[in-house]
């Protein structure tokens, strides 16, 4: 058994809708999961990209997704990535999928000297709270988001 991560190709579009459909639908929003192939292909493949993705596959099946964009802080003076949407195909949880998708995320922030990495999670959702913490992941409580920076998003980008 092989995990890989790469970057989207257009051909993922459909596989990258439907681990929308499914995260939509775990976290309760299906009614508002609208994003359709075309896109998909439009915004991640057309001539410049505004937003980016990648594909965990298991033996050349994919099984989850990360996509993300770049932000800018204003107060550190740099870029940083946000995390969009990250989704491992249930079935797969505890491979080490997601975390091999938040240290590849990671991996790029340090090579780019990003000073940032962040997303949000749903306060209810558990589960990925400790998972998010036991990867150096902080709480914004004011914002319900995730940042890992500094130290920690050095030793998540080494791993």
């Amino acid at each position: 058994m092989a995990l890989a991560i790469r970057p989207a190709v257009a051909a993922d579009a459909g596989a990258i809708v439907q681990f929308i459909a499914d995260l939509a639908a775990y976290e309760k929003l299906s009614h508002e999961a609208k994003a359709t192939e075309a896109d998909i292909i439009r915004d991640l493949f057309g001539a410049e990209p505004k937003v980016f993705c990648e594909i965990a596959e298991w033996d050349g099946k994919p099984v989850g997704f990360a996509l993300w964009f770049y932000t800018y802080s204003t107060f550190q003076g740099r870029y940083g990535i946000w995390l969009e949407d990250l989704f491992v195909d249930p079935s797969m949880r505890g491979k080490g999928v997601g975390k091999a998708l938040l240290v590849n995320l990671a991996q790029r922030c340090v090579a780019e000297a990003l000073g940032r990495f962040e997303w949000w999670v749903l306060d209810w959702n558990e589960p990925s709270i400790d998972f998010y913490k036991s990867q150096g992941g902080v709480m914004q409580d004011e914002w319900t988001k995730v940042r890992v920076d500094g130290e920690a998003l050095k030793k998540l980008g080494a791993a």
